[in-house]
This record gives structure tokens, C-alpha cells and sequence, in this order.
């Protein structure tokens, strides 16, 4: 450091000796600013890089590790919700064609009640689909979940404590959100099973009745 001020003065004793017209060209206004800034730079102390022990490496990325993990729950918690809440619909939708049809029996043509049926077979395909969907997202959401729980350990392992209380209170909240969803669900299947019992009931109640209004024709044949 003293031997690069000791070159600077030297420069700068060199420089005042030149002639002022010379002192007033470009050229010279360029050499000044470039001797300013090495001035200045040995001025400045230059800062000595914190060296990171292996803890701090750890903890790092195991920050970087709940971050991520929290984002992929984030995504398959939001992606089985809205499975839930589509599938529920599709139950609801397909419960009120089949009571339609129940208290509309034996009041429709053949033609109505076929194009009825094609409709309700047409809900029951959609249903299926959507407890399909809804059953890859869950696989996807429980992956999600171990995840968290295993980043949310080694961060605490690690020494990262902010780190693992984070990712287990977005853990909490997930299921939180999906078991609110999955009981709206739940309640969408009960009543959907409450739906086939009484169809059960109609139907053979229908068919009850039918075969009365036909017996006194059969006794008339049989005269």
C-alpha cells in the first residue's frame, strides 16, 4: 500500500511540471480522472469476504429446501381443493337429475325418460371422472405433505428453527383447506347415497303399482 502511494506522489510531482496548455487537452483530462480513481481506491480499505463455516452452508439450504417444499404444497393444496370442490358439484348436479327423474315417474313418455337416463349416464360419467382427478391430486398432495414434514425436520436439525416453523405452520393451513374441502365432499357422497336408497324405494314402489293396475286385465284374459 505505501509503495502504490509513493508511486502516486511521484505522478502527481511528474504531472505538475507539464505545461498548461497541455494540462488543457483531452487527453490530459483522462489521465486525471485515472489517477483520481487509483487514488480513491487506495484510499477505500478493500472488504475481507466472510468465510461461511459448514453450519451456515447447511442452514442455508435447508431454507432453500422448505421454500421449495412449501411451494410444491401450495400447488397440490390448491390443485385438490378446486378437484374437491368440482367433484362435489358434479355429485350435487347428478343428485338433482335423479330426484327429478324420481318425481317424475310414471308422468313421462318412453322418449322423456330415455333422454332423462342419457342425461343422468352422462353426469354419472362426469362424476367419475372428477373422483378420478380428485384421487391423483391427493396422491400428489400427500407426496407434498412428507415432503414438508422431511424439510421441515432437517431444517430444525440444522440449526434453520425460523425455517422449520414456517413450513410447518403452511403445513397446518394446507390441511386445514383440504379437510374443509374434503368434508363438503363427504357430505356430497352421503347424500348422493341417500338419493339411490329412495330411488331403490321408488322405483320398486312403481313397479308395484303397475303390476296392480295389470292383474285385474289378467283375470279378465284368464274369463
Amino acid at each position: 500500500m505505501a509503495a502504490l502511494w509513493r508511486r502516486s506522489l511521484i505522478s502527481f510531482r511528474y504531472l505538475s511540471r507539464i505545461k498548461p496548455a497541455v494540462r488543457k487537452s483531452p487527453r490530459w483530462t483522462s489521465v486525471l480522472a485515472s489517477l483520481a480513481v487509483g487514488g480513491s481506491l487506495c484510499a477505500v480499505p478493500f472488504k475481507q469476504v466472510e468465510n461461511l463455516s459448514h453450519d451456515s452452508l447447511v442452514r442455508r439450504a435447508a431454507s432453500l429446501v422448505t421454500d421449495s417444499s412449501s411451494t410444491f404444497l401450495s400447488q397440490a393444496t390448491l390443485a385438490l381443493t378446486d378437484a374437491l370442490t368440482e367433484y362435489a358439484k358434479a355429485v350435487h348436479t347428478l343428485i338433482a337429475l335423479q330426484r327429478q327423474y324420481l318425481a317424475s315417474l310414471g308422468k313421462l313418455s318412453p322418449a322423456e325418460e330415455d333422454t332423462i337416463w342419457q342425461v343422468i349416464i352422462s353426469q354419472r360419467a362426469e362424476v367419475a371422472h372428477r373422483q378420478d382427478e380428485q384421487e391423483r391430486f391427493e396422491l400428489t398432495w400427500v407426496t407434498a405433505v412428507r415432503l414438508c414434514e422431511a424439510a421441515a425436520e432437517a431444517a430444525y436439525i440444522s440449526g434453520a428453527e425460523n425455517a422449520s416453523i414456517t413450513v410447518r405452520t403452511n403445513l397446518q393451513l394446507a390441511q386445514s383447506h383440504v379437510e374443509e374441502a374434503q368434508k363438503v365432499s363427504r357430505d356430497a357422497e352421503k347424500k348422493l347415497a341417500e338419493t339411490k336408497v329412495m330411488e331403490v324405494e321408488r322405483m320398486t314402489q312403481h313397479q308395484g303399482s303397475n303390476e296392480e293396475e295389470e292383474t285385474p286385465e289378467a283375470y279378465l284374459r284368464e274369463d
